[in-house]
């Protein structure tokens, strides 16, 4: 069955979940970091001080994750999702309206907390769990939503800027999820709660992530992509420095990336589909490591070209892979508990990688030694991972 078919079929849930994704951008880093000057302005916080304030802001949010993110797993979906557009439109009138910087970081934190964590939880989550033969298709597609947030948002926001103010633009992205939220949580084709809050007896049935070793085995493989392209987005400019390239270059690369990530998520999804996840699992950073190649080697234009296509084909791909995983090793059942799980871990390391590559960088690494790093780090992630994928429970087996 073809995508073609998967969108007559279900086009009610894949509207919603594809919404969830979208909603997830007002959230993101880069929408965020458009505004990164007016937001310190309005917080009274310098430059240092903003960038210091939104790594805490983010590390709260990654143990809320943990706290709140497995309630899906018990909470009818609609009532979840109202909760979040909820929490998330409170944030940002906190940010935008407060006077009070500490009050304005209670809204980043809820912004960044029901935005980037738990709508794309919620959409991932939705995809996983509702599908099964395709599953993998399912999650390719509403990945797209956040794509085309990372694709249209920039370039529309920085074209309004030039009528409005920021805090305008940030009001009117909010009305515009709203309308389109509100027509769907009125008539839109919810999926029932799939379960009962488990009582304080039993909650320590399901599967506890933390203390399972094969969770331990796959998290470096699965945090790599996010952890290493987080650091390639904060360091552009001493990456394109030292590969003998330049931020032009590396803009026009970015939207490059950007219009990657679509073939990786239809193929990924696809090939999720046919072959499983757990062999997909094994190949799906090809590209980005004959990118780390190609930039390590021959460095240039080429080496920044590379890396973001190759990161974009991988990143496409990658979360219809990693749910795909969670509930073929765990089941569908458990999949908010294990997607929260995730979510947080990939949003602690992408929250203190900047830092440890800042302290080599300033140490006198070259940018070269530090893809090296990476490579060898990508290398050391599929090594410890190959056991679990080998397993029957992850082959379907």
């Amino acid at each position: 069955m073809g995508y073609r078919t998967l969108l007559r079929d279900h086009r009610g849930l894949l509207s919603i979940a594809f919404l969830a994704m979208f909603s997830s951008s007002l959230g993101q880093s880069y929408f965020v970091g458009l505004f990164q000057a007016p937001l310190s302005e309005r917080l009274g916080l310098s430059a240092g001080q903003f960038g210091t304030a939104y790594s805490a802001v983010t590390l709260i949010a990654g143990f809320a994750m943990l706290r709140f993110g497995p309630s899906i797993d018990w909470i009818s979906p609609r009532r979840f999702a109202s909760t979040v557009l909820a929490m998330l439109l409170l944030g940002v009138l906190l940010l935008t309206l407060s006077p009070w910087w500490g009050i304005g970081l209670l809204g980043l934190g809820l912004v960044r907390l029901c935005g980037q964590g738990m709508m794309s939880h919620l959409g991932n989550t939705l995809a996983g769990r509702e599908f099964t033969t395709m599953r993998g298709r399912a999650l390719g597609l509403v990945g797209m939503g956040i794509m085309l947030g990372e694709t249209l948002l920039p370039p529309v926001m920085a074209a309004l800027l030039a009528w409005f103010g920021w805090r305008e633009l940030w009001w009117l992205f909010s009305l515009l999820l709203a309308g389109l939220w509100i027509p769907l949580l009125w008539r839109g084709s919810w999926p029932k709660a799939p379960g009962k809050r488990p009582d304080r007896a039993r909650r320590h049935d399901g599967p506890r992530p933390f203390r399972e070793r094969c969770f331990w085995q796959l998290l470096p493989l699965l945090m790599i992509l996010p952890v290493t392209m987080t650091g390639l987005f904060i360091y552009q400019a001493r990456m394109t420095e030292d590969l003998g390239s330049s931020l032009a270059v590396y803009a026009l690369a970015l939207t490059g990336m950007g219009l990657a990530k679509l073939p990786g998520a239809l193929l990924g999804g696809r090939w999720v589909d046919r072959l499983g996840p757990a062999r997909v699992a094994r190949l799906y950073l090809v590209p980005y490591v004959a990118a780390l190649l190609i930039a390590i080697l021959h460095g240039g234009n080429a080496g920044v070209w590379a890396l973001m296509v190759g990161g974009g084909l991988a990143m496409g791909a990658q979360e219809s892979i990693a749910t795909s995983l969670l509930v073929r090793i765990w089941g569908a059942e458990h999949l908010g508990t294990l997607r929260s799980t995730l979510t947080a871990c990939m949003v602690f390391s992408t929250g203190i990688a900047p830092a440890i590559l800042g302290v080599a960088l300033d140490l006198g690494a070259s940018f070269t030694s530090v893809l090296i790093g990476m490579l060898a780090l990508l290398a050391g992630g599929w090594g410890i991972a190959q056991p679990v994928l080998a397993t029957p429970a992850a082959r379907g087996g």
